[in-house]
């Protein structure tokens, strides 16, 4: 899968990467099976990893539109373990990116 869905509406200038770091207790609670999981429902492609500071990095490629539902996703409350903040980084779309995965 691609960082933009083949067909999508307005095309790859749509195309962004969000990186998020997600603040709380978000580690060893199953935090980034879940958020790939979202990603993955979204067509999204990147990356959950664990920092070495107790936060999960967040690298999310794909439509503007489904970016901002994994960020509501992240903020959602709805999470595993808990979530104090989310500080987020908007950029263009790079690529190189995979499937989603955990790391």
């Amino acid at each position: 899968m691609g960082c933009v869905a083949e067909g999508a509406e307005g095309g790859a200038e749509d195309a962004v990467r969000l990186t998020a770091w997600v603040h709380g207790r978000v580690q060893g609670v199953g935090f980034r099976w879940w958020t790939r999981a979202r990603a993955l429902e979204l067509g999204l492609v990147g990356a959950a990893t664990n920092l070495r500071d107790g936060r999960v990095e967040v690298t999310a490629e794909g439509p503007r539109a489904d970016c901002e539902r994994l960020l509501v996703l992240l903020r959602s409350g709805g999470t595993p373990g808990a979530v104090e903040t989310v500080v987020e980084r908007w950029s263009a779309a790079r690529g190189g990116l995979v499937s989603f995965v955990e790391r």
